[in-house]
């Protein structure tokens, strides 16, 4: 059966103007271009497509599929097998991902208890690869200088520095617990200059938290003022990372952001 670049582009979910930069690329070629200048793609183009959108989904990169596609020895049969084995991986992380918003909603419904450690369930180190992306996009490479390797670490080191962040994020979560009447929400952090009263004592009590922070992010790399207040800024505006600490306390996201500033200046 032969497509027009209209009627691929329908059947696939995808723009024209995708399928023509694709044929740009080298990506996805047509089967024949007519005299006029139409592009006609084939079955076999149908499915390659179809093969791109399954890498695209699992995350590679169009360099990438180019690279992997264009190997001599690429079977689609075994690719098939691979998009479902991740797909399904993928499923198996949605679910627990889900499973621990409906904890945390008859949580905050007061009917379902739950520790700090369950309030992390369901993310993943491919989270973590693309909050590094985020970064490198935003702040550049020099952001990750002297980065260490996360998979450098063995499995029980990974759970204990894991455990070591969520006792942190916990403790000034109980800071806030005890400083927000109820009802109360997180306007008093909004800025480091307009602090005062009880909100002033619980930035000046998260402090010694912070420091624990601070040494802990060596894990990671050697986090300089910049990086720091960066982090704040992220952890306060970052969409996924605000939702994660908005479930330890709603108002966690921005007492960070300001107990950091403060912390910053005093370094």
């Amino acid at each position: 059966m032969s497509y027009t670049v209209k009627q691929l582009a329908d059947l696939a979910g995808v723009s024209p103007r995708t399928l023509h930069y694709y044929d740009q690329i080298g990506l996805l070629r047509p089967e024949k271009v007519a005299r006029n200048g139409y592009r006609c793609y084939d079955d076999p183009a149908m499915l390659k497509l179809q093969q791109i959108l399954f890498f695209k989904e699992l995350g590679f990169s169009l360099a990438q599929i180019c690279e992997i596609m264009d190997q001599p020895g690429f079977n689609l049969r075994q690719a098939l097998q691979l998009h479902k084995a991740g797909l399904q991986e993928r499923l198996e992380r949605l679910k627990r991902l889900i499973a621990t918003i409906d904890r945390t909603i008859l949580n905050l419904e007061g009917t379902y208890p739950m520790n700090k450690r369950q309030y992390f369930e369901g993310f993943s180190e491919e989270k973590q690869n693309q909050y590094e992306q985020e970064i490198r996009q935003r702040y550049g490479d020099k952001a990750f200088e002297g980065v260490t390797d996360w998979n450098s670490y063995t499995p029980k080191q990974k759970a204990a520095i894991q455990a070591e962040s969520e006792a942190i994020y916990a403790d000034l979560a109980e800071i806030l617990e005890q400083t927000l009447d109820i009802g109360e929400d997180a306007t008093h952090f909004q800025s480091a200059s307009h602090l005062e009263g009880k909100y002033l004592a619980a930035v000046q009590a998260a402090q010694p938290i912070l420091a624990r922070w601070h040494q802990h992010l060596r894990y990671f790399y050697e986090p300089n003022v910049e990086r720091l207040r960066g982090l704040g800024k992220l952890y306060c505006e970052h969409p996924d990372f605000r939702a994660t600490f908005t479930k330890i306390h709603p108002a966690l996201p921005e007492f960070m952001k300001v107990a950091i500033e403060v912390y910053c200046d005093e370094l």
